[in-house]
């Protein structure tokens, strides 16, 4: 199984990031999905989950209003739509995939990415 993150990047306060996450391996539409991030110093967090069919998508309450979680099914890809970004918002970010949801909420699931850092600056 491989979870191939891209779109990291600089960027100035208030500017937009798109992440995306390319599955290979798995039956992707048997996965839950989420994105976590850890800031240098910080543990790893939880930012956004979304359901095997998308149809469902939770975010911390640091990101909610702001990033928006989506897949595309078939093409094996969840995304990570992130707006008005904060310099707190930056940290290496990191993909993640389980089929149960329950994993993802408590931050053990059973498939990593590599990361992509994202970069905020004031």
């Amino acid at each position: 199984v491989q979870l191939q993150a891209s779109g990291g990047g600089s960027v100035q306060s208030g500017g937009s990031l798109r992440l995306s996450c390319a599955a290979s391996g798995l039956t992707f539409s048997d996965y839950v999905m989420g994105w976590f991030r850890q800031a240098p110093g910080k543990e790893r967090e939880f930012v956004a989950r979304i359901s095997w069919s998308g149809g469902s998508a939770f975010y911390a309450d640091s990101v909610k209003g702001r990033f928006t979680i989506s897949r595309d099914n078939a093409v094996t890809t969840v995304y990570l739509q992130m707006n008005s970004l904060k310099p707190d918002d930056t940290a290496v970010y990191y993909c993640a995939a389980d089929r149960l949801d329950q994993k993802i909420r408590v931050g053990s699931p059973i498939y990593w990415g590599q990361g992509t850092q994202v970069t905020v600056s004031s």
